[in-house]
């Protein structure tokens, strides 16, 4: 409890203190909070709302936007504040806050992303299976899992992050309570907690990659099989939009957390954090699912169905 007598506040620099740049920036990420918020929101509704888009594959698509919109409302309001003169304050509590619901979802996207690969396997190499190896129960357990898994990382992380002694500066060189960035604060040895940082977040990053590898490996092995063309460009347009995220999502993920913290930069890591905390979460719905056309035929369906209605 010392160190909660030491530090009650900290001071987020933010991402910019030129005055010419943070109303533009203001505007720029309240556009991409707000089209963050539509399409992920919009997207669990249209899976909701349509009875042909309850499949496993959609299961996790709405999952996954549940995610894409909570992890990025942990931060973005606090970006926002940034912008506003001499409003960069943050109570030790809301900062740990922060941090814990941050990692949470942030992990359980990781390990969507593998649950949506090994789905995409599934569906690809063993299609005549299909719908006895996704069942509704195996979808329950791999969501469930998912978000145990996101909300059990994020009570080590924070745990291990502020059981350290805060008595030197408060000021924090990020746009949010970040673990790296609050962590070079503590006056206390941080080596073990360094060392529990990198272990911990390699084993996570590293099984789902292992998993989503594992499962592109044989759906490539059978999309090579396949003698169909349409099937062979569907299928490897599907892997390619879904690979693309991936290396965006895992690469600055990678790029931040699996360094010491004598090789950090952290001009360098806010913007890195900006990409997988604020525009990974808004490319999503295009990436995974407003490109697909069993989304767009839904859309079209629910405009239908909602011009009918205000007919009558």
């Amino acid at each position: 409890m010392k160190n909660r007598t030491e530090v009650t506040q900290l001071i987020l620099l933010g991402l910019t203190n030129d005055p010419e740049l943070q109303v533009p920036l203001f505007i720029i990420f309240s556009l991409i909070y707000l089209t963050t918020l539509i399409g992920n929101l919009g997207m669990i509704m249209l899976i909701l709302l349509d009875s042909q888009l309850h499949t496993p594959m959609y299961f996790f698509l709405s999952n996954l936007s549940l995610v894409d919109f909570c992890y990025p409302s942990a931060v973005t309001p606090t970006v926002m504040a940034g912008f506003i003169p001499g409003d960069k304050v943050i109570s030790y509590h809301a900062c740990a806050a922060q941090m814990f619901f941050f990692i949470a979802f942030a992990t359980v996207e990781n390990y969507l992303l593998a649950s949506m690969a090994y789905d995409r396997y599934a569906a690809v190499c063993t299609p005549l299976h299909y719908t006895t190896t996704m069942t509704t129960s195996v979808c329950a357990c791999l969501a469930t899992g998912s978000y145990v898994c996101g909300f059990l990382n994020a009570s080590i992380h924070v745990g291990d992050t502020f059981s350290l002694s805060f008595c030197r500066s408060n000021v924090v060189h990020h746009f949010f309570c970040d673990v790296p960035a609050v962590m070079v604060l503590s006056c206390s040895d941080r080596h073990v907690s360094e060392l529990v940082l990198v272990y911990v977040v390699s084993f996570n990053i590293f099984f789902a990659l292992l998993v989503i590898l594992i499962s592109y490996m044989f759906i490539f092995i059978t999309v090579l099989k396949m003698q169909s063309s349409a099937g062979y460009h569907k299928a490897l347009s599907t892997c390619a939009s879904h690979l693309t995220a991936v290396s965006i999502f895992y690469g600055t993920i990678i790029f931040m957390y699996l360094r010491t913290s004598s090789s950090h930069s952290m001009d360098t890591d806010k913007v890195a954090s900006v990409f997988y905390a604020m525009i990974i979460p808004m490319l999503n719905p295009v990436v995974y699912s407003l490109r697909n056309k069993e989304v767009k035929s839904a859309f079209k369906r629910l405009v239908l169905v909602a011009k009918l209605s205000l007919r009558l």
